[in-house]
């Protein structure tokens, strides 16, 4: 099967098998968009749920073709620009669990009004 995981305006086709563990998933979100499953939160669209990391997608009614949004925790961006900008930095990460707001796109939004 496979989900799409939408964050803002992007969206990532994840193949994965009902067995797999919502961490798996952030796991293979890892390899594309370098952000530690740590600083992930993804969130069920149909149930507006945060997935467990430790159960599977079925325990969680993550079904084919389901749609998840991907948050980031809070900051994180920020301290990766600065690191980027300044390579010789060691950023001190707050484990607040704070996560950003989750925001999908929608075509509308690309639609100016006249």
């Amino acid at each position: 099967m496979y989900i799409r995981v939408k964050r803002n305006k992007s969206t990532y086709f994840i193949q994965c098998e009902p067995t797999e563990t919502a961490l798996s998933i952030k796991q293979k979100l890892h390899s594309i968009i370098d952000q530690p499953p740590s600083n992930q939160q993804l969130v069920l669209l149909a149930t507006n749920d945060v997935l467990e990391d430790s159960k599977t997608l079925a325990d969680q009614k993550v079904e084919n073709d389901s749609i998840v949004a991907l948050a980031l925790r809070k900051g994180i961006l920020l301290i990766l620009l600065l690191i980027m900008i300044l390579s010789t930095i060691s950023p001190c990460l707050s484990d607040d669990d704070e996560f950003e707001e989750v925001f999908i796109a929608r075509p509308e939004d690309f639609m100016s009004s006249s």
